[in-house]
């Protein structure tokens, strides 16, 4: 073992000298760093290494072997096979830690975004992102994103709006439940269900609502009109053709603030829900008996004390 310790010491410090002329010319072939310099090549190939090689001759004299080939071919070979697994090993590092801090950077973007929804939603304000659902959403939550979606692709930004409107109800009145009643109370699971069944079905009439938007989407209404008013020489098919794409966009239309009176009509309903359950009241009394009755039995305890100091 010593022996080849010596051997391994000796081919070391021989293979020093050419790695070392070759970070000289090309620092990046000899130091696995990222933005190596020459002065790194010195330091390592001119000081640390020969150091550790003398510091492994000296401790295999005492043995008092001679060097072997296996430890000559080890020593000279070691530098060759000890670059790119450092360079590897450095690698796998900036990786671990670049993988840590994008997590890092994502919990705090999350918790960032949670307050914000937060705030939002108190304010009357929280608005959906179809492609960034909010943080912790339920089912519900994200069939709110999709649909609005669905309704910005049928270029209908004013029926989305309604979507925000449906969520932030939604939002409150979870809250108010939560903070009024225990989640394993059954009026607690009975409220939040009739809660869902109402959101749910405004879901459905907002899908239904971007189906039937799709369907006129296409339809330019001024341009129909436009021609309709300045081509007064039309023949009578193509007028009743025109015509008709307006009827078909009224008709839509129609159905949409039809469908919008209903989700408004849901909207209410979460409404009245969060008001009703804001008003109802699940604190316990913590005295046993009334202020009145309690300041009268203290009264009397108070006089009997009195009675029992002067009889002592």
């Amino acid at each position: 073992m010593l022996g080849f310790l010596q051997g391994f010491a000796y081919g070391l410090f021989i293979s020093c000298l050419p790695w070392l002329i070759i970070g000289l010319i090309e620092p990046r072939m000899a130091v696995p760093l990222e933005n190596p310099t020459r002065w790194h090549v010195m330091l390592r190939y001119w000081l640390i290494l020969p150091f550790i090689a003398f510091i492994l001759w000296v401790t295999s004299l005492f043995g008092g072997f001679g060097p072997t080939l296996g430890g000559w071919v080890a020593g000279l070979l070691a530098i060759f096979v000890a670059i790119p697994a450092e360079r590897s090993w450095r690698g796998w590092l900036r990786r671990r830690a670049e993988r840590r801090q994008e997590a890092e950077q994502e919990a705090a973007a999350q918790r960032e975004r949670a307050a914000l929804e937060h705030k939002a939603r108190e304010a009357g304000l929280a608005i959906l992102d179809p492609e960034q659902p909010p943080v912790g959403a339920d089912e519900l939550v994200r069939a709110l994103c999709d649909t609005k979606g669905a309704l910005l692709k049928a270029r209908r930004p004013d029926l989305a709006s309604q979507v925000d409107r449906i969520y932030t109800r939604y939002a409150h009145v979870n809250e108010v439940l939560e903070g009024k009643f225990d989640e394993r109370e059954l009026t607690f699971e009975r409220s939040l269900k009739l809660v869902r069944e109402v959101s749910w079905t405004a879901v459905d009439n907002l899908n239904t609502m971007a189906s039937v938007a799709r369907g006129v989407r296409g339809v330019d209404v001024n341009h129909v009109r436009g021609r309709l008013d300045r081509e007064s020489h039309m023949s009578d098919e193509e007028r009743r053709a025109l015509e008709r794409r307006l009827e078909l966009v009224q008709e839509t239309e129609t159905r949409l603030r039809d469908l919008g009176a209903r989700n408004e009509a849901a909207i209410t309903a979460l409404d009245d829900a969060a008001v009703a359950v804001s008003a109802v009241n699940t604190d316990r009394p913590r005295a046993s008996v009334a202020a009145e009755q309690a300041m009268e039995d203290l009264r009397q305890f108070v006089e009997k004390a009195h009675h029992y100091g002067r009889k002592g």
